[in-house]
């Protein structure tokens, strides 16, 4: 309805009326964007319902059915997006709900990757405990923005709590702090970020480590160390030459002698070392690297110490099996991902450093717009002690799915993967047509590689990967693959407590029959 205002104007009606209450008249479905609306409560609830009833569908019919569908990278763009291969436009128009959800079931979850069924030998994506999936869902509900004290003020609260476990299992001390993360990337780089403007700049004589004053400076890493060190240096402004990559041992191990020769080496060069990156759980092997001789060159020579212990750092809630990632408690600063061997729904990773000030002295910003209107309070605000900003209440699902299962539930879950990684490799060293990159493995990876015979290295390197699709396209496991040493192996991670030793033992007897089928 319009009316005439003036000359040449004129007023919507409704907008008059909307002054005090917005219509959604627009929508097919007002309720669920009026929460205020007398029928949103029963909408809303009708909503959940079928999303629910969606995702428990999904947890029976479709994630223990197979681990993987069998269609290839193109075949599964040109299903998804039709015949063009191209992402559709934007919708213009509203859709009622149970139409989306609609499509989500029939386009989108046949064609997931499936971290629930008990033959997924994946990378490190363990299915989500379901307390942690709730805490999820609670998270976006509860929308708290976890950067400003004022926009988030018990999620806040919460995230120091959650860290401090965190601090406990890596062994920090009593000056020790944690901040949440995406993932093991951001706490990497963000240690990187701290080696350098704390250590580094001391090294430096205060000196501001940026530009020129970077040149020589040095960074050991094995070459089993995950990528997100070498793309923090490069973000940082640290010369290509920065990164100095020491050769681990037979067992993917890299060892304390090794980085001192390299240390003493670069120091007669003229070059300036000041950080250590170590590993617990590599991405290929699981390997860890000797981080208490680390620890103790890193003492003699004036370095920061780190340490990727993104995935092996939960090992540490065992009692029997913490000894495998020792040496945690010496380093200035260790990365945990609690969506690894924590069972946490994505995405959530952390970063642990041993003294609190090092975090607020490097990412310590106050804009004028955040400030508190009751400064003497100092409230804790998260984007002092990380490089992000906008952060969302990750800490829940964690706190949730810890409290529901406790730590010796969560180190039970551990040990399970330990000692099916176990069998598995057990299984392989006994087997004549099997060959296993490392007798014992240290954690939970196993690589290996089937033998068939009359193969030259080239060709047995292909037959692993044909073997991989083979497996990818039957359905009845999956693993991935990877290069040591200049050969491809087949890598499968025990990650899911629902893998059973026969899961372990039958997968080797899956991979004998495909081969024989090739």
């Amino acid at each position: 309805m319009r009316r005439t205002a003036g000359p040449g104007v004129e007023v919507c009606e409704h907008r008059r009326v909307n002054e005090t209450r917005h219509s959604f008249d627009w929508h097919p479905e007002p309720d669920l964007l009026d929460y205020a609306a007398p029928g949103a409560r029963k909408a809303l609830e009708e909503l959940v319902a079928e999303a629910w009833r969606l995702a428990l569908d999904y947890l029976a019919d479709e994630a223990l059915a197979r681990p993987v569908g069998p269609d290839s990278y193109r075949d599964l763009r040109a299903r998804i997006f039709g015949p063009s291969g191209a992402p559709a436009p934007a919708p213009q128009q509203p859709t009622p709900s149970a139409d989306v959800l609609a499509e989500i079931r029939e386009r989108i979850v046949p064609h997931l990757y499936n971290a629930y069924h008990p033959r997924s030998f994946s990378y490190f994506t363990p299915p989500p405990l379901v307390m942690s999936v709730v805490g999820e869902l609670l998270a976006q509900w509860f929308h708290q923005g976890i950067d400003v004290y004022h926009s988030g003020p018990v999620g806040a609260l919460l995230e120091e709590e959650v860290t401090q476990w965190l601090v406990g299992l890596v062994g920090a001390g009593p000056r020790g702090w944690g901040v949440l993360t995406s993932g093991g990337v951001m706490a990497n780089c963000m240690a990187m970020t701290v080696a350098r403007d704390r250590h580094l700049r001391r090294l430096l004589g205060g000196r501001d480590p940026r530009g020129a004053a970077l040149e020589g400076a040095r960074v050991y890493v094995s070459d089993q160390a995950h990528f997100s060190v070498a793309r923090a240096l490069d973000l940082l402004g640290f010369p290509a030459d920065a990164l100095a990559v020491v050769q681990s041992d037979d067992r993917f191990r890299l060892q304390a002698e090794a980085v001192a020769e390299q240390v003493a080496a670069d120091r007669a060069a003229g070059r300036l070392p000041f950080c250590i990156a170590a590993v617990s759980g590599s991405t290929n092997t699981g390997s860890v690297d000797d981080v208490p001789g680390l620890a103790a060159v890193a003492e003699a020579e004036d370095l920061w110490l780190h340490v990727d212990a993104a995935y092996g750092g939960a090992a540490r809630l065992s009692r029997r099996d913490a000894a495998r990632v020792p040496g945690l408690e010496l380093a200035q600063s260790v990365t945990v991902d609690p969506h690894k061997w924590l069972f946490q729904a994505y995405d959530i990773g952390a970063l642990v450093v041993r003294d609190r000030e090092d975090l607020r002295r490097t990412f310590h910003r106050a804009p004028e717009y955040y400030r508190s209107a009751i400064p003497e309070t100092e409230p804790l605000n998260w984007l002092e002690y990380s490089m992000e900003g906008t952060r969302r209440f990750r800490a829940l699902k964690l706190w949730a799915s810890w409290k529901h299962v406790g730590t010796e539930g969560l180190a039970r879950l551990v040990e399970q993967a330990d000692d099916v990684a176990a069998v598995l490799a057990d299984a392989v060293r006994r087997s004549p047509d099997f060959e296993a990159a490392v007798d014992r493995p240290e954690l939970s990876i196993v690589c290996f590689r089937h033998l068939a015979e009359g193969l030259g290295p080239e060709e047995l390197d292909a037959h692993q990967d044909r073997l991989q699709r083979a497996l990818e396209v039957s359905g009845e496991a999956w693993v991935s693959t990877t290069r040591l040493r200049g050969r491809t192996y087949l890598r499968a991670g025990v990650m899911n407590w629902l893998t059973t030793a026969e899961d372990a033992r039958a997968l080797l007897e899956v991979l004998r029959r495909l081969a024989a089928e090739l």
